[in-house]
């Protein structure tokens, strides 16, 4: 099949288009920015700013399938998730509806629908819905997170030699590794009206995960607890200066304080082996 892959240069977006290449599938890579990816070819790149809507025209031509890993994933003073996560897929599903696209698959997060109040799941929870009522068959990939963005946040403090979690009341996740999760992604991508809550086999409490990490670096644990509306203060603060971190904090409260357990397990690699190969040299 001929497949658009939209954001095909992130982190989780190489690890599809290397499923989708794999497959056999006649790909175009799409992003803002393109680059060469080593040991991978058989693929079209193209560069392209899906905030514009013009600059899309052509783009989903002949495709069966448009999949979007597009979303606002670090701090901008520039643009918000309402730009990304919304403006730039509502973008790209008016396009494949444009193009007579049959097949639309949006990765989205867990629970983006219970928390109107943070723009990075609610610009996401605005597409879900508006990609429902399309026309086009749809499939939402809900994932719980990835584990190398909790290693990137877990990491830097271990450093430091201590940890900091919000509230005392214990959190858990269950994590998966992007490989895993790309290669059920385009196994799933021509399903119609399904959204699938996607986690990792293994699923830990946020202090254990931190003990993990702390023994994986080698020291003793060094575990404090912040309340959670300390979040609250900075992300008030920061939106005060403009300088676009109130959404990462927002983000970052809400996803460090609420349940993140996907009831899809996928994949079969393991987050505390993971943990230890990050501190093998």
């Amino acid at each position: 099949m001929k497949v658009l892959l939209a954001g095909a240069f992130g982190h989780l977006g190489e690890d599809i288009l290397r499923s989708l290449v794999r497959e056999g599938h006649d790909v175009v890579a799409a992003d803002l920015v393109t680059r060469e990816i080593e040991g991978l070819s058989g693929f079209t790149p193209v560069k392209v700013d899906m905030t514009d809507r013009e600059a899309l025209k052509g783009l989903c031509d002949g495709c069966d399938v448009v999949i979007t890993t597009v979303g606002l994933t670090k701090t901008s003073a520039t643009v918000t998730a309402y730009d990304i996560d919304w403006g730039a897929n509502k973008n790209l599903v008016d396009e494949a509806i444009s193009a007579g696209v049959k097949n639309f698959a949006y990765i989205s997060v867990l629970k983006a629908d219970k928390a109107p109040h943070v723009p990075m799941l609610d610009a996401k929870a605005k597409l879900e819905e508006y990609l429902k009522l399309s026309g086009m068959k749809w499939v939402i990939f809900r994932p719980t997170g990835y584990f190398y963005d909790i290693s990137h946040v877990f990491m830097p403090m271990i450093e430091k030699g201590k940890v900091t979690l919000l509230g005392k009341k214990p959190v858990r996740a269950n994590v998966v590794d992007t490989p895993d999760f790309a290669d059920f992604i385009v196994e799933h991508m021509t399903d119609d009206g399904k959204t699938y809550n996607v986690g990792g086999k293994e699923t830990y409490t946020y202090e254990e995960l931190a003990k993990m990490f702390f023994a994986a670096a080698g020291k003793e644990p060094v575990i404090k607890t912040a309340p959670p509306w300390l979040f609250d203060v900075l992300a008030w603060a920061n939106k005060r200066k403009k300088n676009g971190k109130e959404a990462i904090l927002k983000f970052s409260k809400w996803t460090l304080t609420e349940e993140m357990v996907g009831d899809t397990i996928v994949g079969e690699h393991s987050f505390a082996e993971y943990i230890k190969n990050c501190y093998k040299k």
